[in-house]
């Protein structure tokens, strides 16, 4: 199969990377990034501009996608870049690649994602998990991690302290509340990909242990 990966250089996406140029069953993964990546076997990764994607580039055409783009209001610096990055660039992709044919549609989402939401990050969620939904795909499958365990390029010290927590916590707290190793959130979205069912599938946190 060919699968189309968004959001390859992050924390999860380098799992889904890893995971599928790894795969028997897959052939080709494209990864577009936007800024050039080391050349590896099975992989092409375009350089694109996410503001101006190539809608008629011959490498929409796969047989499914996986989003795992995302980033923090920090890092942002504002609600719009954070919305720009969360919600627009996976609804984009979403849309040419499902214009091209793809049926199938992995999204990293994040535990208590609603569009109605008093939360700012959880509306966002909530509201790309909507709109995908209203695309079309065969198959979508939202897959909504709690706290993410792994080693991220940029420091979060709160989120590293939550972690630490939630680790000596662990094993009297429900599987609910438990860390979700990223590792495990890629197989879920390479699983999802690879036999896709037919509807929208909502993967929990407590199936991420």
């Amino acid at each position: 199969m060919k699968l189309l990966l968004v959001g390859s250089t992050g924390l999860v996406g380098r799992h889904v990377l890893a995971l599928a140029l790894a795969h028997p069953d897959i052939e080709h993964v494209v990864a577009p990034v936007r800024r050039a990546s080391i050349a590896q076997p099975k992989l092409l990764a375009p350089v694109v501009d996410f503001d101006a994607l190539p809608a008629e580039a011959a490498w929409w055409r796969a047989d499914a996608v996986i989003c795992t783009l995302g980033t923090t209001l920090r890092i942002a610096g504002s609600r719009e870049a954070f919305r720009r990055v969360d919600h627009d660039y996976p609804l984009a992709v979403a849309k040419l690649a499902r214009r091209h044919g793809v049926a199938s549609y992995a999204l990293n989402s994040a535990v208590g994602a609603d569009p109605d939401s008093r939360f700012f990050y959880n509306r966002v969620k909530g509201e790309l998990e909507r709109d995908l939904s209203e695309l079309g795909f065969r198959s979508l499958t939202l897959v909504r991690p709690g706290l993410i365990g792994g080693q991220r390029d940029e420091h979060r010290g709160g989120e590293r302290a939550a972690l630490l927590a939630l680790g000596l916590l662990g094993p009297v707290l429900p599987r609910a509340w438990r860390i979700n190793p990223a590792e495990r959130i890629a197989q879920a979205l390479l699983e999802a990909a690879l036999s896709p069912a037919p509807g929208t599938r909502i993967v929990g946190s407590d199936r991420l242990i």
